[in-house]
């Protein structure tokens, strides 16, 4: 029987992180997720996660190997590409794959690390999908909100009128716990 499908997700602390994590859970895989402080290590925890680990910690990634039996992980969902692509690779268990769902600019890779486990790596970009994957996405996400698998974190509320603020706080390096609401 082969090993259940390691999720590694970089930065699970996010609205799209937390997301990843309950999606993840909910098909099985058994959760890896980071966080850089003992609060979004709890959320990360909370939302589902078999392992947390803290990733300004020296000598995270080694513990992630020893979580998965030296494979590394089957499927890399990367929040901050810019940072840490280079260092997934060398997780990454033979045939992964990196889904870069985030970057805030270039980085330098060595692609034998690519080549040396037949990694994908795949770019993702929500407004690039078609009609139809539209659809399936919207539906899976409709199903895992009305059976209770999917279950938003909301981590600030700010009003509309301060949309500039919202997305100050988005992007502050400190990482933000769950979606950010803006209200009327």
């Amino acid at each position: 029987m082969a090993p259940p499908i390691a999720g590694f997700f970089s930065v699970a602390t996010g609205g799209v992180g937390t997301a990843a994590v309950q999606l993840a859970r909910a098909a099985r895989m058994t959760v890896i997720g980071t966080a850089g402080s003992e609060s979004g290590m709890h959320l990360v925890k909370e939302e589902g996660a078999h392992h947390v680990l803290n990733h300004n910690s020296e000598g995270y990634l080694d513990e992630l190997m020893k979580l998965t039996g030296d494979r590394g992980a089957d499927v890399i969902l990367e929040m901050l590409a810019n940072k840490n692509l280079a260092k997934d690779l060398t997780v990454l268990a033979k045939k992964g794959r990196v889904v870069v769902i985030g970057s805030r600019g270039p980085i330098e890779i060595n692609p034998r690390d690519a080549m040396a486990r037949e990694a994908d790596i795949r770019g993702m970009m929500l407004w690039l999908i078609s009609d139809g994957e539209r659809q399936t996405i919207y539906g899976a996400l409709s199903k895992g909100l009305e059976n209770g698998f999917l279950r938003p974190v909301i981590g600030q509320r700010i009003p509309l009128a301060e949309a500039a603020r919202a997305h100050v706080e988005v992007m502050k390096p400190s990482g933000a716990h769950g979606k950010i609401v803006l209200i009327p």
